[in-house]
């Protein structure tokens, strides 16, 4: 497991076997006690609310270590590219259409 948190978006790398439990309820879940635990410690100077939507990436086994890595350098990272730049390069990498204005609201 690996988890980088940006001003502007999270990394959560996992491996996933439950299959009574889809990805969408897994990230509402996470999502949800994410967002109370947050406002309840008030770790936030102001209410607390995740975005809607997720990306949600599958890799094969031998590519655990590259993902892994990736995730944790994130700060260098993206001193070289913005997290609108990263998820479109994922979005072709992995062959999903998608039209520009049904996009996350960007924090350029």
């Amino acid at each position: 497991m690996a988890i980088y948190a940006n001003p502007d978006h999270v990394h959560i790398f996992f491996s996933y076997k439950n299959l009574q439990i889809t990805i969408s309820d897994l990230v509402k879940t996470v999502k949800t006690e994410s967002t109370n635990f947050i406002n309840e410690k008030k770790l936030c100077l102001n209410h607390f609310g995740w975005q809607q939507g997720y990306g949600a990436f599958s890799y094969a086994k031998n590519q655990k270590e590259q993902v892994v890595n990736y995730i944790l350098n994130q700060e260098l990272h993206h001193k070289k590219k913005t997290f609108k730049d990263e998820y479109i390069e994922f979005l072709n990498a992995f062959e999903i259409e998608f039209q520009e204005q049904y996009l996350f609201e960007f924090y350029d």
